[in-house]
């Protein structure tokens, strides 16, 4: 097998994860802002940026490049987020509170417990 097949199947590979990336967002599969439609669509323009080297045609790597920059800092971002997320949910604590005893005249109907998140000391 040749490189330049090596090549051409990179390309193809890389123009399918592209279009399945847009697919799944154009559907509501994924949101724009998961990892799995950044990380996709990172992968899809690295394989694309390879495939345009090679070849030298330098207008297309170069919108890949700018695509895989702009994926990374997306990628970054959702990171970023999910971690801020996951240290204010630790930062919470579920709270059971004691059902108060109702009047007679209500109490008939059971005492349905509440939650009341409180912030950890």
């Amino acid at each position: 097998m040749s490189l330049m097949m090596v090549v051409t199947a990179l390309g193809w590979f890389g123009a399918l994860a592209g279009l399945v990336a847009y697919a799944m967002v154009s559907r509501g599969r994924w949101s724009a802002d998961s990892l799995a439609f950044q990380s996709t669509n990172v992968l899809a323009a690295g394989t694309l940026l390879t495939v345009a080297a090679v070849n030298g045609i330098w207008p297309s790597a170069a919108s890949n490049v700018a695509a895989i920059v702009i994926g990374a800092n997306a990628l970054f971002t959702v990171f970023r987020a999910k971690r801020r997320a996951a240290g204010e949910a630790a930062a919470l604590s579920v709270v059971e509170a004691a059902a108060e005893p109702l009047p007679a005249e209500t109490a008939e109907r059971p005492a349905v417990p509440q939650r009341v998140y409180a912030e950890a000391a």
